[in-house]
């Protein structure tokens, strides 16, 4: 997807057509758009760029020729949906804004977050190792907290479930959920930007210069051994 072009949020008419496109695929294994949300959410703040190829199947539970779809009309609007609603998101979280889940409410109006928590962990899987760095980080994986607390609530092993949860303990897990993503992204973001700098550094090294290592030899016959100027 392009990113952060046309990142105006999907109109309420736009959500509930693209909710109907993936709820028509083939099969019924599409994302729902709460779970959707949350699957973009990981992959938007996640350690990787991960390529839409990649996670279209995620998405629509099969290849885009095997879901049903009547015409290319019909896949060209999906996909176009698809890309606001990513650019939206990836917008948001650029700028420092908080992007809030988007949640579905069952018949009596509430939201539980359940299906946007699994999308978001579907999203951490598809870059596991890099996620569990922040998963095992003692400072800064607390912020991934409400969303597994939400993803397990109903976990087929009694022991992943977390405490029965109360309305008011619910509505702080969601909140959790939002600031959660917006650490997870700076977290990374900030990575990217130290791997960045060291690169840039690398390259601004002259071959004739002693090596940064403290080895005592040149670079180029050091750690710059395969750098070319």
């Amino acid at each position: 997807m392009k990113p952060f072009a046309d990142n105006e949020p999907l109109t309420d008419a736009e959500l509930d057509r693209l909710g109907d496109l993936l709820a028509g695929c083939k099969g019924g294994r599409a994302m729902n758009l709460e779970e959707l949300d949350g699957f973009f959410a990981a992959l938007i703040a996640g350690p990787e760029t991960v390529m839409p190829s990649e996670y279209y199947p995620e998405v629509f539970g099969g290849e885009l020729s095997e879901l049903g779809l009547n015409d290319l009309d019909e896949i060209q609007a999906v996909l176009g949906l698809l890309m606001r609603h990513w650019n939206s998101i990836a917008g948001a979280l650029r700028a420092g804004d908080v992007h809030v889940p988007l949640l579905l409410e069952d018949e009596d109006g509430l939201a539980h977050g359940n299906d946007w928590a699994t999308g978001f962990m579907r999203g951490m899987h598809m870059r596991h190792e890099g996620w569990a760095e922040l998963v095992n980080d003692d400072q800064h994986g607390g912020c991934l907290i409400p969303m597994m607390a939400l993803r397990h609530e109903h976990d087929d092993d009694p022991a992943m479930r977390p405490e029965p949860i109360s309305p008011e303990q619910r509505e702080k897990l969601i909140v959790g959920m939002a600031a959660g993503l917006v650490s997870a992204y700076r977290y990374f973001r900030s990575q990217r930007q130290e791997t960045q700098r060291a690169s840039e550094h690398r390259r601004k090294i002259g071959r004739n210069e002693a090596c940064p290592c403290g080895s005592g030899k040149k670079y180029k016959k050091c750690c710059g051994g395969t750098t070319v100027n």
